[in-house]
């Protein structure tokens, strides 16, 4: 009832609660606290961490700045979710006071999530890079050949020789793409037999030798995949196969569909073949985080870059109408219909402007100073949402990098830590049974020789919470 009072202290905050706001929740921890003193102290200290009878007080060692937001239900219903407090520890929070989540809004469950997520992240790094420390004595020498295959080609951060390949492997990628428009330079042509241009022989032996190496990498990364599903329909791996592809194909064209088909059939076979050659530029968005950023950039903005298209999209079809209407009246008008007229209004209102077509009379300049200034405004509308995708998702790359190597950090020294007592009282033990002090120092020897982490090799010193959180 009204007159129920209960005195709570959460981490030295004092609250005072009245019975009948509680019992609004009778399933929370604080709704129970008004039954629990007729159950005697087994009860009370079953729900808080101490009691005092003389002010009929109770104590919680809890966070009191997260009871602050939670007790908020009692009163309107709805918990939000304070700034600056962890969302899963605030989530633990709530558990402990029993309180529903579906009583937080639904701005912090969007919060919460995200967390989650993050938390998710840093837990698969932290696995994939103990998996790649790990040794299973289980495993076949070539299962474990195939897993060293894999690492040196995907993780360059492994080791020296990886970053050497991955290297290697950029360099590769940039010489083909020069020797690709260095080609179509008339004065590096030579002509064949039949008179017609073709690439230096030179610069077609770099090619091939870049097609091996592209060919040899995709090759060894199929077989040692341990996904060959997932590795084949991978975006970077179609890159990759149409980026060697091509190649092949042209080859065999050249030495077999002369006689299948026309030689200036299968030259232009070719040369429609070779175009595809453009593909290997976009290889470089392996070896670069930058581009891989700015990828996941675009993905998150196609609501804006949508929003940018139906602004544009508006605008041509509007100002190519207004344009072809105004110009109808000069008799060396440039506007011949309004199809024609989508191309001016296009650069005009992306601000490119070649000025092969362009109005000659004034309400028609007219329409083309608004459309111009329609179009710089239309563009820069999306670019401020594009940036902060951009950088959100780069800091946040950034921050589960550390957080992984921080949460590793902390396994191998809680692994340490545990080790360190094993051994101390295994000491004391061998002491006590009256061991010689040789046989001791050659085992504490032995323990501080080892390299492994013992955290890889034991399963109770596995965390079973992540610490980074915060």
């Amino acid at each position: 009832n009204e007159e129920t009072e209960i005195v709570v202290n959460v981490g030295g905050v004092r609250q005072v609660f009245y019975g009948d706001k509680l019992n609004q929740y009778p399933e929370t921890r604080l709704a129970e606290l008004i039954n629990c003193l007729s159950g005697g102290y087994d009860s009370i200290f079953s729900l808080c961490d101490d009691y005092d009878p003389g002010k009929r007080e109770f104590y919680f060692d809890r966070d009191p700045d997260a009871f602050k937001c939670i007790i908020d239900v009692y009163y309107f219903g709805e918990i939000h979710m304070k700034k600056g407090i962890c969302p899963i520890c605030f989530k633990n929070e709530m558990e402990f006071w029993k309180v529903d989540l579906k009583f937080l809004d639904d701005c912090c469950k969007t919060h919460l999530s995200e967390k989650k997520e993050e938390l998710e992240e840093i837990a698969r790094r932290v696995q994939l890079i103990l998996d790649d420390l790990g040794v299973d004595a289980s495993e076949s020498r070539w299962k474990k050949c195939q897993k060293y295959i894999w690492k040196f080609l995907e993780k360059p951060e492994s080791s020296y020789p990886a970053r050497v390949i991955a290297v290697l492997s950029f360099l590769f990628i940039l010489i083909s793409s020069v020797v690709m428009c260095v080609g179509t330079i008339p004065d590096l042509q030579v002509v064949d037999a039949e008179g017609n241009r073709m690439e230096h022989p030179t610069l077609d032996s770099i090619e091939t030798a870049c097609i091996g190496w592209f060919t040899m990498e995709y090759v060894l990364r199929l077989i040692s995949s341990p996904n060959k599903l997932h590795f084949a329909l991978s975006f970077m791996n179609i890159v990759d196969v149409l980026a060697i592809l091509p190649f092949y194909v042209s080859l065999t064209l050249t030495h077999l569909g002369a006689k299948l088909m026309e030689l200036s059939n299968v030259q232009q076979a070719v040369q429609a073949l070779r175009i595809m050659r453009i593909a290997r530029i976009f290889k470089l968005a392996r070896h670069s985080s930058g581009l891989q950023t700015l990828t996941y950039a675009l993905k998150r903005s196609f609501k804006e870059l949508g929003l940018l298209l139906m602004y544009l999209a508006v605008g041509i079809f509007v100002f190519s109408a207004l344009g072809y209407t105004m110009e109808q009246s000069h008799p060396e008008t440039l506007f011949k219909s309004i199809p024609q007229s989508f191309w001016w209004a296009i650069i005009t209102m992306t601000t490119v402007g070649y000025g092969d077509i362009y109005p000659k009379t004034t309400l028609g300049k007219l329409n083309a100073a608004i459309s111009f200034l329609c179009g710089v405004i239309a563009i820069a509308l999306p670019i401020h949402p594009i940036i902060n995708n951009f950088v959100r998702y780069y800091n946040k790359q950034r921050v589960l990098e550390t957080a992984a190597k921080h949460e590793l950090e902390l396994m191998e020294l809680n692994s340490a830590e545990g080790k360190a007592a094993s051994f101390k009282t295994e000491l004391e033990d061998l002491e006590r049974e009256g061991k010689d002090g040789p046989f001791c120092n050659s085992r504490l020897k032995v323990s501080h020789s080892d390299t492994f982490i013992h955290l890889l090799s034991e399963d109770k010193h596995y965390r079973t919470r992540l610490q980074s959180c915060k």
